[in-house]
């Protein structure tokens, strides 16, 4: 938790919102009097005056401030509400109310700004208050400036200190679904799960036989063994370990837009460590590649569970970019940085035709080598613009134009099927769990292998 002591900078007063209502509420006196009695125009100065000395009386009752604090967490995640907070305390004084501003990175959210009302403490004299930001972005949030405003007992006149600051929170990627007491039930109890023992049953690995009961997948029939035993017999083997699986981003525009207030590519990074997570636990290894217009970095692989920070430090510099996607590119460097077979998760999304071709393109070259699964989530804009009732001819042609892209779209998604590569279109909650149950499947498959 980062904090930054600040000193008494203070303004000796300033008037608030409330003494410059009232003093507008004095200008139509003014003009009465200047048009019914124009020599006692003296009323209106003296009036002035006493507005003036009463808001410098009112901010000298306010007090002295004593010291105040701005407060922030040092981490925090994409989308995890996080508290920005003030304390304050002071010598002297009668406060009406007390308010503090602060101004940081955007990628913190609420454009930048937040205002917080301070309130006295039960345990002792002091006032705190907080602002509660959803951070949007990965990256490092600076917090650049902070001000506290305390108004006097009438609530005319207020005193106000300002000081920049130098204080930083690191935005991390979201991983709520990896601490989620379901995944870890899942994992403790899963067949693949935090037991490192030999299993049977499924993989390449020849384990045992046992007798073939009805019900059983008849491709682990073993003919030799039961033709001479003159009895059925199933092969059992042991699960597949040590698969390569690679998260390839998309980092590109198409990737940056939101889905429901947070960047697909976010969305994507939550999905892909929680898999990641749940591949290192199984005893496979873990690699991330991010690319836009060029590749911008590859990870070693992962081999173990307490490598995981490791992955997550590194989704956390990818980095969001304007350009379209180098698909060419970015995979013909994976492929080389690859020298055995592996399950390459690819994160993407297409706007277009022309650059849907280019991917499908480069993707048919990589399926040739590596087991592919396709990831992208649906865009619900879409679907709601098709769903409208078209009450005029806009609404209409809005409808026609998103079921033309929504067709394009289920067109490009199953001409990858039609290649061999897995593909998973669904909502952006959904796409973790769905992403999970894919691995296992291929895993249990023996397809990676």
């Amino acid at each position: 938790m980062a904090q930054s002591r600040l000193p008494r900078l203070a303004l000796p007063f300033v008037p608030t919102e409330k003494a410059a209502w009232l003093a507008a509420g004095f200008a139509p006196i003014a003009l009465i009097v200047a048009a019914l009695a124009p020599g006692a125009w003296l009323i209106a100065p003296a009036l002035a005056l006493t507005m003036v000395a009463m808001i410098a009386v009112d901010s000298f009752l306010a007090g002295s401030l004593k010291e105040w604090d701005v407060i922030a967490p040092e981490d925090t995640e994409i989308g995890v509400a996080t508290a920005l907070s003030i304390e304050a305390s002071f010598l002297t004084g009668a406060r009406s109310a007390t308010h503090g501003a602060l101004e940081f990175d955007p990628r913190m959210g609420a454009e930048g700004k937040a205002e917080i009302r301070l309130t006295s403490r039960v345990e002792d004299p002091g006032m705190e208050g907080s602002f509660i930001a959803e951070p949007v972005r990965r990256g490092t949030a600076k917090i650049t400036r902070a001000w506290l405003r305390w108004s006097g007992p009438l609530g005319l006149g207020a005193r106000q200190t300002r000081r920049d600051l130098q204080m930083t929170t690191r935005i991390w990627p979201n991983l709520s679904p990896v601490r989620s007491p379901t995944l870890q039930t899942f994992l403790r109890d899963a067949q693949t799960g935090l037991i490192a023992r030999r299993i049977r049953g499924e993989g390449t690995q020849f384990e045992a036989l046992s007798d073939y009961e009805p019900g059983m997948d008849r491709r682990r029939i073993d003919w030799k063994a039961s033709a001479r035993h003159t009895k059925l017999y199933a092969r059992e083997n042991e699960s597949e370990r040590n698969n390569q699986i690679v998260f390839a981003f998309d980092c590109g525009s198409a990737m940056c837009e939101p889905v429901d207030g947070m960047p697909r590519i976010d969305r994507a990074v939550t999905a892909a460590l929680t898999c990641g997570y749940v591949a290192l636990k199984g005893g496979d290894k873990v690699a991330l590649f991010g690319f836009a217009e060029r590749p911008q970095m590859m990870t070693p692989f992962a081999t173990e569970a307490r490598s995981f920070f490791r992955l997550q430090s590194a989704a956390a510099e990818l980095d969001y970019a304007s350009g379209e996607a180098n698909y060419t590119l970015a995979l013909a460097t994976l492929t080389t940085k690859l020298q055995r077979r592996a399950l390459i998760v690819l994160f993407s999304d297409f706007t277009d035709p022309t650059s849907a071709e280019l991917m499908i393109e480069s993707i048919g070259r990589l399926v040739k080598k590596h087991l592919v699964l396709f990831v992208t989530i649906s865009d619900s804009e879409l679907e709601e613009l098709i769903s409208q009732e078209p009450d005029d001819i806009t609404t209409l042609a809005r409808s026609v134009t998103a079921d033309t892209l929504m067709r394009q779209r289920m067109l490009v998604l199953e001409r990858l099927r039609q290649m061999g590569v897995d593909v998973i279109d669904a909502p952006w909650g959904a796409i973790g769990p769905r992403l999970i149950d894919s691995y296992f499947a291929i895993k249990n498959s023996e397809a990676i292998g």
